[in-house]
């Protein structure tokens, strides 16, 4: 299975502004010596010899994460945060179109629903959508935002069949077995597990840990243990999560202990907080890795989402 990151923030977009290029800029120029402008190679070499945060970025657009096949024309979504606007243009210049998206939602705060409006699949009749969510009301809550005085036209124009499904258990989509369980968040949270010939990705935005998350359950262990790779909510550091606690986000030390606790090969780091820029993110994900080596956590390989990330389990 092959995931797609279209959008790794959290509680609202954020675009890069102005003043963060600028600042980028600055520091490049800083670098460069007379050596580097020779010739192209030269500047190639340094460009490529620059840290992530200065050349690119984490970028700004709120939880979208598409999981998809080799085998298969249906396509597995992870909340419609404002990313999925993009995952819609890039889709157009798939070789192999996709005719039929499973859509999940962890819940339905704004930033996770608000890209949907504006999915231009959505208005093909000639594309499949099927929506699950374990909450109730998944059809009338994301008509809500398509009604005025939010959105100028309301979701008969998406011209798309659409079917919506409460889960009561796990469901098949694309061929493969999607679970779920309930997380620690205002209003509740669901993560989902993907399940293909015996390996397991795990989607966990929007949690606040807490000790049950750790214990070992019937559930917990076939749930989370021995998971290939999991996406985690790391959006504080731990005084942030302290300060704000009960706000329904994880600290990336805690979701690191978490991935040890469950013996997890991968762990993402997502959800990004918005007041945070590269730099920042950048180096919590080298804090992480400090953290690892010095509680002696082995196994575990440690990723910063970021929009255009590819992986493949």
């Amino acid at each position: 299975m092959k995931i797609h990151f279209w959008g790794v923030r959290g509680s609202i977009p954020t675009p890069t502004s102005p003043a963060r290029i600028k600042s980028k800029i600055s520091a490049i120029i800083e670098q460069i010596t007379p050596e580097d402008l020779v010739n192209s190679e030269s500047k190639e070499r340094f460009l490529a010899g620059l840290p992530p945060w200065l050349f690119g970025t984490v970028g700004g657009n709120s939880p979208c994460v598409t999981v998809s096949f080799e085998d298969s024309n249906e396509c597995i979504i992870f909340d419609c945060g404002s990313g999925l606007r993009e995952m819609g243009f890039q889709s157009l210049q798939e070789k192999r179109k996709t005719d039929h998206y499973h859509v999940f939602l962890s819940h339905y705060h704004w930033d996770h629903i608000q890209g949907l409006p504006f999915f231009g699949p959505a208005y093909n009749p000639a594309i499949k959508f099927d929506f699950y969510s374990p909450a109730d009301d998944i059809e009338r809550y994301l008509r809500g935002q398509m009604m005025p005085p939010y959105f100028p036209v309301n979701m008969d124009v998406m011209g798309a069949p659409k079917r919506f499904h409460k889960m009561q258990g796990e469901v098949k989509a694309a061929g493969r077995t999607i679970n779920f369980r309930k997380m620690n968040h205002p209003g509740d949270s669901y993560a989902y597990s993907v399940n293909e010939n015996g390996k397991r990705f795990i989607y966990a935005t929007d949690t606040e840990l807490s000790t049950n998350d750790f214990q070992k359950t019937k559930e917990n262990i076939a749930f989370f243990k021995d998971a290939d790779m999991i996406v985690i909510d790391c959006q504080y550091t731990l005084g942030e999560a302290i300060e704000k606690y009960n706000w329904g986000h994880s600290a990336f030390s805690l979701a690191v202990d978490f991935a040890a606790n469950w013996k997890i090969k991968h762990m993402i780091m997502f959800h990004h907080d918005p007041t945070y820029d590269d730099n920042k993110l950048y180096g919590i994900l080298q804090s992480a890795r400090w953290y690892l080596e010095r509680m002696n956590i082995k196994g575990i390989e440690l990723t910063l989402a970021y929009e255009g990330l590819e992986v493949t389990i």
